[in-house]
């Protein structure tokens, strides 16, 4: 797991990756203009007012990234970046289909671009990603678990608990003691937080995390709960006390820590993690698809990770960025041991079974 990623070590990548890229090479449209080389070696280039269109999120997030990264971006290789903020992505991508790409590249969490990548041949392989993107030879090797793009930032998934009720919690069951009835948090089945506390819950309380029978009961038995939406609504529920423990991600939370209020994080022991993950779309033209080569290689650099973490308080996968110092605090490090047992719980798993899942949770949660 701790091992870096070289790009002359491509094989210990998933082999099927190979084979997708052989079937695009013998694609009767080999003559298109996505069909030629392309190949990018961290150098700045002109590319002439081309147009790269990608899916990121909004808000403070797109004006933060904006002013650190793309306008810069755009400056120096003469370009313009087509932001686009209204998610999902899933949509857009399968209705115009793979050769006609809704971005050149994109942002995703992992539930999504899994569905995505299970859909059709959207996307690059890591392969033919990190032979292209000088940065990603220095990234922990966790950043290609998805076989499809490349993690740039990642929180574990932790539980929220307000510090003035009790004892500290120290184990995942804690959730589930009495002293909480009623004041536990959790989320509506579209969010991936709850995706990823579905799978947790039934490592925990089964065989593994494919115990989906096990993770139903133990959720039963964890009602009342209260249900949101969104992180920041849950922010606010703890803030308000009106839940006592949540399901919840390290960085947040711990923003609540830092205001004063009396909250504090236990990190899960299974370490399952919440990502960023940055795809590029295999049919894109050959300027764009080289200009998102540039782009991936300067979001993975220390200087933008580093900046990055210092605002909103995710984790770098580079191995050569910093921990921010309110991380550091909390006893954080970028180094093998501290990455060596991550988990990236089993995607595909789950959006093979989400419409069950989400199904038996609803009934679950009176929805």
């Amino acid at each position: 797991m701790t091992r870096l990623i070289n790009p002359t070590r491509r094989a210990v990548l998933k082999g099927g990756v190979t084979l997708g890229a052989a079937a695009v090479l013998q694609s009767p449209f080999i003559n298109h203009a996505w069909a030629q080389d392309v190949s990018y070696d961290g150098g700045v280039f002109d590319a002439d007012g081309a147009v790269l269109n990608i899916g990121e999120w909004g808000g403070g997030w797109e004006e933060f990234v904006r002013g650190a990264l793309t306008d810069q971006f755009e400056q120096d290789f003469n370009c313009r970046i087509n932001w686009d903020s209204s998610f999902p992505w899933f949509p857009k991508f399968v209705t115009r289909g793979p050769q006609d790409p809704a971005y050149d590249m994109a942002n995703w969490n992992l539930p999504e671009l899994t569905q995505t990548n299970q859909a059709g041949d959207y996307f690059l392989s890591v392969e033919e990603i990190v032979a292209n993107v000088p940065n990603a030879a220095n990234c922990w090797d966790f950043a290609f678990a998805s076989g499809a793009g490349v993690t740039w930032a990642y929180m574990p998934y932790v539980y929220a608990f307000r510090t003035d009720r009790g004892d500290p919690v120290t184990g995942f069951r804690d959730f589930w003691q009495s002293r909480f009835a009623g004041k536990r948090g959790t989320y509506h089945t579209e969010n991936g937080l709850m995706h990823a506390f579905f799978m947790a819950t039934a490592q925990e309380f089964g065989d593994d995390q494919y115990d989906m029978e096990a993770a139903f009961q133990a959720l039963e038995e964890a009602m009342p709960m209260q249900i949101s939406e969104f992180t920041f609504n849950m922010l606010s529920l703890l803030e308000r006390g009106e839940v006592d423990i949540a399901v919840h991600i390290e960085g947040e939370a711990l923003s609540l820590k830092r205001r004063g209020v009396p909250i504090d994080v236990w990190q899960w022991n299974s370490r399952p993690i919440i990502t960023q993950t940055k795809t590029i779309s295999r049919y894109s033209d050959p300027m764009q698809k080289r200009l998102a080569f540039a782009l991936m290689n300067r979001t993975l650099s220390p200087e933008f990770l580093n900046a990055f973490g210092d605002e909103f308080m995710w984790r770098p996968t580079n191995s050569e960025a910093t921990i921010t110092a309110a991380l550091a605090e909390e006893g954080v490090q970028n180094t093998p041991d501290a990455v060596n047992d991550f988990w990236v719980p089993d995607w595909n798993f789950f959006v093979e079974n989400k419409l069950e899942i989400s199904d038996r949770l609803n009934e679950i949660f009176g929805l």
